[in-house]
């Protein structure tokens, strides 16, 4: 075989190689879908949580409504589903039901290539430990107890901290970062189309600017960019700065944020007539989602189709 027709074949062969390799590994933006994988990647490895499935002792298993299997951790006791305690019904885990595959295919974005990111509120999980500011707001303690207080990496998420809004999220195939991924290279967020925000509460200037300038980002909680915080990575602790009435009692928003939706949606959390809000960078939801956000189809359907 002529030398110089097979130098031509195998560069054919190459060129047509790479245009299937960029069609697989890009959206259909442009956009360079394994950069954004590469960047999670290794921010995961820079910021570990505890946000697994996991737990200990007998599981609970519940019916009902939910599009999810519900389940819950009991310890050492094996209660029935009506003799539950209030403790254990705070600690809600999901896993996928066979059934509804096709259902998640339609709310989902694991069965895809995607663009879209939510924002762990690592900072505002760590506030609301103990010690932490709400040990000061509740007047148990003094300012000690709003500054240096340790990053909780290894805390499970709360209600306060979107724990079911995270766990469904990420069963449905959405990447994560943290508040410290933005935090210290805000410029992570233009590498997604669209950032959902959970109850990040307390966040840094850093992550207050990146997150308003981004032209897309769906407000999944009330009372989110409510307080500014500053962090310390040396120690890795938090202090707050400014917001939820400090350092002077008439301080609502740390940032005099004016799209600031905590009064009065932030206590709607039975989310009975939810609808979404538009504002200039995106979509704020009316009320805390925590109880419907596995249940809601609706609402997981209006996420991804924004």
């Amino acid at each position: 075989m002529n030398l110089k027709f097979v130098i031509i074949l195998i560069a054919v062969t190459i060129g047509l190689i790479s245009i299937i390799y960029f069609q697989l590994t890009s959206n259909s933006d442009g956009s360079n879908f394994q950069e954004r994988q590469r960047a999670l990647e290794l921010l995961s490895d820079i910021t570990p949580i505890n946000i697994s499935q996991q737990g200990a002792g007998n599981v609970i298993l519940t019916t009902g409504n939910s599009i999810f299997e519900v389940f819950y951790y009991s310890g050492d006791l094996l209660y029935n589903e009506k003799e539950i305690p209030s403790t254990i019904l705070k600690e809600q885990h999901f896993l996928l039901k066979p059934e509804n595959t096709e259902l998640y295919r339609e709310i989902g974005v694991g069965f895809e290539q995607h663009s879209s990111v939510f924002v762990v509120p690592i900072f505002t999980m760590t506030a609301y430990g103990e010690p932490g500011f709400y040990n000061y707001f509740g007047g148990e303690c003094g300012t000690e107890c709003l500054k240096d207080i340790p990053i909780r990496y290894e805390s499970r998420p709360t209600f306060e901290s979107s724990a079911n809004s995270i766990k469904i999220l990420r069963l449905l195939g959405y990447p994560y970062i943290t508040d410290i991924e933005i935090d210290k290279n805000p410029g992570i967020l233009e590498l997604f189309d669209k950032v959902i925000l959970l109850h990040n509460e307390y966040v840094t200037s850093n992550e207050f600017e990146a997150i308003t300038k981004h032209p897309k980002v769906i407000y999944l909680h009330p009372n989110a960019l409510y307080a500014q915080i500053e962090v310390d990575y040396e120690k890795d602790v938090i202090t707050l700065i400014r917001g939820h009435n400090y350092p002077s009692a008439e301080i609502k928003n740390g940032f005099e944020w004016k799209f600031d939706n905590t009064h009065p949606f932030e206590y709607d959390t039975e989310c009975e007539d939810w609808d979404f809000i538009e504002i200039d960078n995106g979509i704020m939801l009316n009320c805390y989602p925590e109880k419907i956000i596995f249940q809601d189809e609706r609402l997981l359907k209006a996420i991804k189709e924004y």
